[in-house]
């Protein structure tokens, strides 16, 4: 279901927005739903990516590093 908006733009912000919705032979009301269905894509986006990297951090990763067993093994080369 679409609902209608309405926006407080300078004029010269819209008149810029009326010529770049021309050219890329659209109106004002698509261009704008464009750029937002956009940026709400890019957040869902960010929002995934970083609930998968810090579920991999918190599992960590295998290294495969052991601790020594004694000051002397650390340090023998």
């Amino acid at each position: 279901m679409k609902r209608n908006v309405t926006l407080k733009l300078d004029a010269g912000i819209l008149k810029e927005a009326r010529i770049l919705a021309a050219e890329e032979g659209s109106s004002m009301s698509q261009l704008l739903a464009d750029k937002l269905q956009e940026l709400v894509r890019e957040r869902k986006g960010f929002a995934h990516a970083r609930k998968r990297a810090l579920a991999r951090l918190r599992m960590g990763m295998d290294l495969g590093w052991t601790r020594p067993r004694s000051r002397d093994e650390l340090h023998q080369r």
